[in-house]
């Protein structure tokens, strides 16, 4: 199975072609998308939208069509923005919980004293513009919380995950947030149930073929809970049982008229690690050299749905690509990774030579 599991994945991903026209659709199709490496993600993004480029993604944006926040895991994320208020409201009271001790005991940061820095939070974010984050550390320093040491950003993080804040566009390298109320049209909440069957579908939308435990891992929520998830939606869904594990898949997408075979995926792309198992695409004896002991996950040559390398973009005026492959290349290999960065070149507007 692991075969057309791949094949499948990279079209489910919107990696084999685009998956949609839009920026928003895209982010909408997956569910949710890593974001902690901000550059990284827009790549994610935009190689799974039809014709996108820097701008497009960066215009979207500034539009609030998409939006950066902490859902699930206590891990940055785009989601498209008629997903966020329900994604937060199913899946970040869990991280919240398991950390609620640890930052007031480490930060300082108790109910009384997140209830003043979310008074002070939306006394500065209320009026609806983007705030860069070092102005809003300013105001927590102003009553008397220092944002030092990594509490203003555990602050935000907070704020983020109760549903009231969200990052708003950048403005050059920095980071700005937005009150959510004022960035997001309002929504009538979702019952548990209804979120979880939605969770469920948005996700093997977006990743099939998926196991139970793979929805767990992705959402952060217990095992428990994603079997309830799949099995209201199982009316929906279909699923196959290979090795004693089942494989949930989701209704079968148009066919493609034209596929790319090979691919340069961002660091901490959805295709390594929308999931528990990473078996099916990173070979065990490569996987330190893909997900670091420190959690990073390096960029990767994508050949034939397996991880064949990783590769970097130089950061010299030339501003090519070079890889480190896991293995020996053919020249037709070689060639799928030159186009593969001409792509990610017009994607951001510049030269991307493959070089040696």
């Amino acid at each position: 199975m692991t075969a057309a599991l791949r094949r499948h994945r990279l079209q489910r991903q919107g990696i084999a072609a685009p998956i949609a026209d839009t920026v928003a659709a895209a982010v909408g199709h997956l569910g949710a998308m890593q974001a902690q490496d901000y550059a990284a993600s827009l790549w994610a993004i935009g190689l799974r939208t039809a014709g996108a480029t820097l701008a497009t993604v960066e215009a979207a944006i500034a539009r609030g069509e998409i939006v950066r926040t902490w859902p699930m895991r206590g891990t940055l994320h785009w989601l498209a923005r008629e997903d966020v208020r329900w994604m937060v409201a199913l899946m970040a009271t869990r991280v919240q919980v398991a950390s609620a001790a640890r930052i007031a005991r480490e930060y300082g940061l108790d109910t009384d004293t997140l209830a003043r820095c979310r008074r002070a939070l939306e006394a500065a974010l209320s009026h609806g513009q983007p705030v860069k984050r070092g102005d809003l550390y300013a105001q927590l320093d102003a009553i008397g919380v220092d944002s030092g040491g990594q509490r203003g950003l555990h602050v935000l993080g907070w704020m983020a995950q109760e549903g009231l804040v969200c990052q708003g566009p950048r403005e050059g390298r920095q980071p700005t947030f937005v009150w959510l109320d004022a960035w997001i049209p309002g929504a009538a909440p979702l019952d548990r149930e209804e979120a979880l069957q939605r969770l469920a579908l948005r996700y093997l939308q977006g990743h099939a073929p998926a196991t139970v435990v793979d929805l767990a891992w992705w959402s952060g929520l217990t095992q428990k809970d994603a079997k309830r998830a799949l099995a209201s939606a199982a009316s929906c869904l279909q699923r196959e049982v290979r090795d004693g594990e089942t494989f949930w898949h989701a209704p079968v997408l148009p066919a493609t008229r034209s596929a790319h075979a090979i691919h340069l995926l961002p660091a901490f792309d959805e295709y390594v690690i929308g999931y528990r198992d990473r078996t099916p695409v990173v070979d065990d004896g490569h996987l330190r050299r893909v997900i670091g002991i420190n959690g990073l996950v390096s960029p990767t040559v994508i050949v034939d749905g397996r991880v064949a390398g990783t590769w970097k973009r130089e950061a010299d005026a030339r501003g090519g690509i070079r890889i480190s492959p896991f293995r020996a290349l053919q020249d037709k290999e070689l060639a799928g990774i030159g186009k593969a960065a001409a792509r990610l070149g017009r994607f951001l507007g510049t030269s991307t030579p493959l070089l040696a």
